[in-house]
């Protein structure tokens, strides 16, 4: 592939105001589909040599659009094969009852997502369980302990059609 000038890294720009070209986000959506790849590869599937790529990588890094990198176990392999979400609705939203509630969600092993929400409730969690025995568990020994909740709405996933990118 034809090797193209790079811009300065961004790593030396202020955090907040990150700009990125088209060969960050070409870079980004590779390493989101193969996180494991080497700064070749990465380099020849956006067209710059793997010194070039590697720079723009670790500046990515320092400015943190890229967090970090972890595997991606599919739970379903493990006999996790039902998405649940779970809408809550605490007691009230000051800082003390936001807190104690998103670290307790923090330590329940079956959530893989929660996200403070706007509108009729407070938080959405998401869980992969095994079937309904599972969340009977889950929702027993943990969801119906979680501080300052007074409402728990769940509903199941029927079946997969897109799975999340984040």
């Amino acid at each position: 592939m034809a090797q193209i000038d790079e811009k300065p890294p961004i790593g030396a720009r202020n955090a907040e105001s990150v700009t990125l070209d088209e060969l960050d986000v070409a870079i980004l959506h590779f390493l989101e589909r193969k996180g494991r790849a080497t700064n070749y590869e990465v380099g020849e599937a956006v067209g710059l040599s793997a010194s070039a790529a590697s720079r723009r990588i670790l500046a990515l890094e320092a400015s943190r659009v890229i967090r970090g990198y972890r595997a991606m176990v599919d739970d379903r392999l493990l006999g996790k094969r039902r998405l649940v979400y779970i809408r809550v609705t605490l007691e009230r939203q000051s800082a003390a009852v936001l807190e104690a509630f998103e670290a307790a969600v923090r330590r329940c092993h079956d959530i893989v997502a929660c996200h403070l929400m706007a509108g009729q409730y407070d938080y959405m969690l998401v869980a992969r369980v095994a079937g309904i025995d599972d969340y009977g568990r889950l929702h027993q020994s943990e969801l119906s302990r979680l501080p300052g909740v007074v409402r728990l709405e769940t509903s199941f996933a029927l079946r997969d059609v897109l799975e999340s990118r984040v």
